[in-house]
Formats: C-alpha cells, sequence, structure tokens
C-alpha cells in the first residue's frame, strides 16, 4: 500500500505545468492512500464529533446583555432616591441587571439569518434587530412600572400604561444607544460589525474581531458606558427644566437612574463586563501579553459572578439598599426573584468569562494554521484524463490531490475526493477526471502564505471542501482540505498549555 498522505513539511510548490505540486505537514488531515490505484480516506480522516469546527466560529468580541430594568423606579418627588436609585443597572428585576458584556464564545454562524428577530434598521450599515423576547420583557415593564406610578401619580388612571410602555421603549433606546457607541468605535478600528440585536437582557453588539492593540480595545470597552453616563447626564439636566410630579419628571428620573446603573455594572472590572475588558487591555499593555490580561480578568469575572449569586440577594433582602415599599406583604415572592434573576445573572457573567478565556486560546493557536503547511501535495490533470490515469499520475508523484488544467497548464477545476471515492474501480479507466471536478471560483484560491484568523477568515467566507493554494507569482502550490485545516485546528486546541 502506498501512502499519497503529505511529505512532511516540506516547502517546494508544484508547478502548473505537470510537475507535482509540495506541500504540507504530516498528519494535519484526511490524506489519501492508494491501494490498486484505489484513492481512500485514511484511517485518520475521521472528524472529532465533540470539537466545533473552527470555520463556524466567529472570532469576535461580542458586548452584549444589558439586562432589561424591572421596570420599575418609584421616584419619589423630591429627586433624592428612587426604588432603582437601590438597585443594580437596568434588570429585569428592580434590584439585578445583566451587564454589556463580551461573549466570545464559540458560536455556529447565523451570518445568512437574523437569528430569530425582527429587523428595525441599519444604523452606520449595521442591521438593528429586536428579538421576540424583547417584547416580554416591555410586557412586564409595562405592568410592573405602570402599578408603580399609580402609587406616584394616581391621577393618571390607565393612562399610567402608555406612560410605562413608553419608558420600556426610551430604556431600550438608551440600550441601542450604548450598543452604537462599541459598534462606532469598532467601525473606527476597521473591526467589522455583523449585527445589534435587542433581546430580554438587553443589547448585543457582535463585533467580529479583536482588537489589535491593547490601546484599541480600552477605547472599544469603554465609550459605552461613557454614553451611559453621558445619557444619565443629559437626563438628569433635563429633570431641571420640569416638575418633577409630573410624567416628563417620572420618565427623566427612571431614565436617568437606568443608564447610571447601566454604566456602573458595566465598569465592574471582570469579564465579560466592559470593565474586564478595560482591565484586560491595560494587563495587556503592560506585560504585553494579551493572554495574561484575559486570564487575570475572566477570573476575576467568575469571582464577580459568584459575589452576584450570593450578595445581592442578601442586599436586598436585608435592605442594605434601601427601604422597600410594600416588603411586608411580598418579601417571600421578592427573596425567590432576586435568587431567581442573581443566578441568571451569575450564570451568564461565569459562562461569558469562560468563553472569553476560551477565545483567547483560539486565538494565541491560530498563527499555527498555516495554509502552506496543511496543503496537500497535487499533480495538474486534462481534463479529459481517465480517473485511472490520473490516479497513476498521483501514485507516482507520492500526491494526494488532482487539479484539472486547460491546454495552457492553467487551473480550472479541483477534482474533489468524496467524487473519487465514489467511483468504482473498475469503472475509472471510463471516467474522465472532469466529471469529477468542482470549477474553480476566485474563492476557492488560497495564497500559500496565509495564516491563522486571516485563513480561517477566507475559508468561513468562501465555504468549500477544497480550495487551490497558490504561490504570489500564480504558479499552483496543492489543495487545502478544509477538513485538513479543521484536524489541525482541533489538535492544536487540544495540546496542554505551558
Amino acid at each position: 500500500m502506498k501512502s499519497l498522505a503529505r511529505d512532511g513539511d516540506s516547502e517546494e510548490g508544484a508547478t502548473a505545468h505537470g510537475a507535482a505540486s509540495a506541500s504540507a505537514a504530516p498528519g494535519t488531515g484526511p490524506g489519501l492512500v492508494v491501494m490498486d490505484k484505489t484513492l481512500r480516506p485514511a484511517a485518520d480522516s475521521a472528524r472529532i464529533p465533540s470539537t466545533t469546527s473552527p470555520l463556524a466560529l466567529h472570532d469576535r468580541n461580542i458586548t452584549p446583555r444589558h439586562p432589561a430594568p424591572r421596570p420599575a423606579p418609584t421616584v419619589h418627588l423630591d429627586h433624592t432616591e428612587s426604588t432603582a436609585g437601590r438597585n443594580p443597572p437596568d434588570s429585569t428585576e428592580r434590584r439585578t441587571a445583566v451587564a454589556d458584556t463580551e461573549d466570545t464564545g464559540e458560536r455556529a454562524d447565523k451570518r445568512s439569518g437574523p437569528g430569530g428577530g425582527i429587523l428595525m434598521g441599519r444604523p452606520f450599515g449595521v442591521p438593528v434587530y429586536v428579538s421576540p423576547s424583547w417584547f416580554l420583557v416591555a410586557a412586564l415593564i409595562t405592568w410592573v412600572f405602570g402599578d408603580q406610578l399609580d402609587r406616584v401619580l394616581p391621577d393618571l388612571g390607565p393612562a399610567r400604561y402608555l406612560v410605562s410602555l413608553f419608558f420600556a421603549v426610551a430604556f431600550y433606546a438608551s440600550v441601542l444607544v450604548h450598543e452604537l457607541a462599541h459598534t462606532v468605535a469598532a467601525l473606527r478600528f476597521k473591526l467589522p460589525v455583523r449585527r445589534i440585536q435587542l433581546q430580554f437582557f438587553g443589547g448585543v453588539s457582535e463585533i467580529e474581531k479583536e482588537s489589535e492593540s491593547p490601546g484599541r480595545e480600552f477605547v472599544l470597552a469603554s465609550v459605552g458606558p461613557l454614553l451611559s453616563l453621558l445619557l444619565a447626564g443629559a437626563f438628569y439636566l433635563g429633570m431641571e427644566l420640569v416638575d418633577p410630579a409630573t410624567v416628563p419628571g417620572v420618565l427623566l428620573a427612571g431614565l436617568m437612574i437606568s443608564n447610571l446603573l447601566v454604566a456602573a455594572f458595566n465598569l465592574l472590572p471582570g469579564l465579560p463586563l466592559d470593565g474586564g475588558r478595560m482591565l484586560r487591555a491595560l494587563i495587556w499593555g503592560i506585560t504585553g501579553k494579551p493572554m495574561a490580561g484575559t486570564v487575570a480578568a475572566a477570573w476575576i469575572g467568575r469571582a464577580l459572578a459568584v459575589a452576584v449569586l450570593i450578595g445581592l440577594p442578601l442586599i436586598t433582602h436585608t435592605g442594605t439598599l434601601g427601604s422597600r415599599t410594600g416588603a411586608s406583604e411580598s418579601t417571600g415572592m421578592n427573596t425567590v426573584m432576586d435568587a431567581l434573576l442573581a443566578a441568571i445573572l451569575a450564570a451568564i457573567i461565569w459562562t461569558g468569562a469562560g468563553n472569553s478565556l476560551r477565545m483567547a486560546r483560539l486565538r494565541e493557536h491560530l498563527p499555527e494554521l498555516r495554509a502552506r503547511t496543511l496543503t496537500r501535495r497535487a499533480v495538474p490533470v486534462e481534463t479529459d484524463t481517465p480517473l485511472s490515469e490520473a490516479l497513476r499520475r498521483a501514485g507516482e508523484a507520492g500526491a494526494s490531490a488532482l487539479v484539472v488544467v486547460d491546454g495552457h497548464g492553467d487551473p480550472t477545476a479541483i477534482v474533489r475526493e468524496s467524487a473519487i471515492v465514489s467511483v468504482p474501480e473498475h469503472r475509472r479507466p471510463w471516467v474522465s477526471v472532469n466529471g469529477l471536478a468542482q470549477d474553480l471560483t476566485d474563492g476557492m484560491k488560497v495564497p500559500a502564505d496565509l495564516t491563522g484568523e486571516g485563513l480561517l477568515d477566507h475559508l468561513r467566507t468562501h465555504p468549500a471542501t477544497e480550495y487551490l493554494v497558490i504561490e504570489p507569482g500564480g504558479a499552483i502550490y496543492g489543495v487545502l482540505s478544509s477538513r485538513d485545516v479543521e484536524k489541525a485546528f482541533v489538535k492544536a486546541m487540544a495540546r496542554p498549555q505551558p
């Protein structure tokens, strides 16, 4: 049996005019084995099902999840205190909140669809979607805040629910402004932003690439909380112009408090919060090692998750943040809600911190993915060459891929491995390679020097099973299989950390 897998880390490329093209790194992908001129997948070609393909990963910063406030700021008429003022930032319950987090975990590609949201517009060219879960939160805010308005402004009557609905919409508009701050900064740094989504726990800005420097990372993380602080200041100034015992006064006070708390919570120094990303940038700048910053900020984030899980119900139950209106009537229900929402918030923070660590590890290994060392040796064959003859030439050259060329030696197609395997051996002398080939497109041509994130981005943008790897001058270097890239990626990620 003669192996057609690659010949080690050879840097010799094949020519487009009949010479075998060199390749590749040993053991990085499913080679083809010739047994009596039969091409079959080698034994190592099986995928590892438990590992997500690198081609399905989005290496991006996602700045999500401002929780929606439990709609309920009970604003006192003297401007000095409110129930919302005693609580953490915009929350689904008046005493809890989810911050604007950086969700950099592995996620399947959703480029082709809105992910179940309703498209609301494209500010700065970035689509903004509203998740169906938002309507549930809006209804909750309308109901709870409406009941509290009845105590603050009893003359409103049923119209209080319209005011409460307006508050819910205005609050999420503030969240959108926060997310747009991240988006504008990312676009300014030429980082692609896939979309913004408003959902149950606030907002998500999906930024597809990592910042190139700690300074840019710090700016990108800090602009969101800064905009929330500016909004809080603007609403505070607005409160000075109106009577606090009116609808505008109550709305402005509630929005001021909500934005202030959003900013404060997001500035906590742990991933996946904005403050954690700022801390990561500072440590990265001092040490020169982005991974060191990620590890420190992620573990602080996990500590914050534990603190939220244990401390938030205790704080709200003991009334440390202030007296609770109607606590005697609803202590049991409030305790259950506090514990549930604290658990949800802690889980999101803990998971986000873990995702940040995992994606940082991924980025550390990305430079190990090099098109040149993952490429298979290939031989060029004419369009009418019988498959059996093409396989004979491949066997003599020690190659494991076939490239179809025209009369001038220019590549026009790649013979698909799966198509070769599907042809019975006794029919191969009568089957031409042209009928088994996939025509080349520009996206299927990969520069031999492409590495790391650039390589993965190219393969994600132009999905195919095989790619033609070419030298800068246009000469054929070989054929790159997406499965070879995936296998190399899995092996790199499985390697123990030093």
